[in-house]
């Protein structure tokens, strides 16, 4: 079988963890890394043994040796640093947030889809194992029919005015850092499509950004989720699916648990082990490589629509906050 051949774009702490889920797949081949400067790609390169270390993203997107690149940047690089990907005909796995608000995740996903180029968001949770058993028990209609979801994803991070969770000018803040992860999962059993109607409150820090936050979403037929996320405040790290004949439980931490509790009412509950191999980030990488070699331009488990919805569900949460990030204005 051919490998896929990958190229890192920025070389900061997410790429590290994509990078080790990469090395247990025997099918992806790490060619290439591209760095703001020379220095940061050769010191990357020399941690992962990569060969070709470029000092510019372009130079990156450029490379005609590479299949296909991870965008690691931050938050509101995304959409160019997707795009310049795309204009060089590279399909694309960017890290989650997918862009910083829904119209720029619009403007992607119309260039990938007009050029047909494999695009994806990098939310490494729905394709892990214990995700994909949430699926199949759903499936299966074992709990009937689901009625809510509740999730928390909330830690309690040094205060840093200069740092990525708190600047508003790399998009800081809970919500897209982790309220991402609550978000999709709701999407992921009440979706694909954007709730009906939405309803949040959240606790804005020094920095203007949000630091903790609740919101309810309902979907159609009045399902709901409640959900709640934090980066000055830990939390259980929990979610349920509630249906009319039973209920599952992901264990903390829900984004990449490794174990279900089942109960279905009037039967005995059920705890169900689902481990998963290497770090996690393997599995999203693996999608992206079985669509090349199926000939497909997105995701059927995470598609490009959902992702779409997804966006426009923050956007309409921090509305009320009257949240807006500096690229924005």
């Amino acid at each position: 079988m051919n490998k896929i051949r990958w190229g890192i774009l920025g070389a900061g702490r997410i790429a590290n963890e994509f990078v080790t889920g990469l090395s247990v797949l025997p099918d992806a081949e790490l060619v290439a890394v591209g760095s703001r400067t020379q220095a940061n790609a050769d010191a990357f390169g020399d941690k992962y043994h990569i060969s070709r270390r470029h000092a510019s993203y372009e130079a990156l997107a450029n490379d005609p040796d590479v299949d296909a690149i991870y965008v690691a940047t931050p938050h509101p690089m995304h959409k160019d640093n997707i795009l310049l990907c795309l204009q060089h005909g590279k399909a694309v796995i960017c890290e989650k947030p997918f862009t910083i608000n829904a119209a720029e995740a619009t403007e992607v996903v119309n260039y990938a889809r007009e050029h047909k180029l494999y695009l994806l968001e990098a939310m490494w949770t729905r394709f892990l194992p214990v995700m994909v058993k949430v699926r199949e028990l759903l499936a299966q209609g074992l709990i009937g029919e689901v009625r809510m979801v509740s999730a928390d994803f909330g830690f309690r991070a040094g205060f840093n005015p200069a740092g990525r969770l708190f600047a508003p000018e790399l998009g800081g803040g809970a919500l897209l850092d982790v309220g991402i992860y609550v978000t999709s999962f709701a999407s992921m059993v009440l979706g694909p499509k954007a709730p009906v109607r939405v309803a949040s409150l959240a606790q804005l820090g020094e920095t203007g950004v949000d630091e903790q936050s609740a919101y309810v979403l309902e979907y159609e037929r009045g399902t709901l989720a409640v959900l709640s996320t934090a980066v000055r405040t830990a939390t259980a790290n929990e979610a349920s699916i509630l249906g009319t004949d039973g209920r599952i439980k992901v264990h903390s931490p829900f984004y990449r648990s490794t174990r279900i509790t089942l109960n279905v009412y009037g039967k005995e509950e059920q705890v169900i082990d689902v481990p998963f191999e290497g770090n996690g980030f393997n599995y999203e990488a693996a999608e992206v490589m079985r669509g090349l070699r199926e000939g497909r331009t997105e995701s059927d488990t995470l598609t490009l629509d959902e992702t779409v919805a997804i966006m426009q569900t923050l956007d309409r949460v921090r509305e009320p906050w009257g949240l807006k990030y500096p690229s924005e204005k």
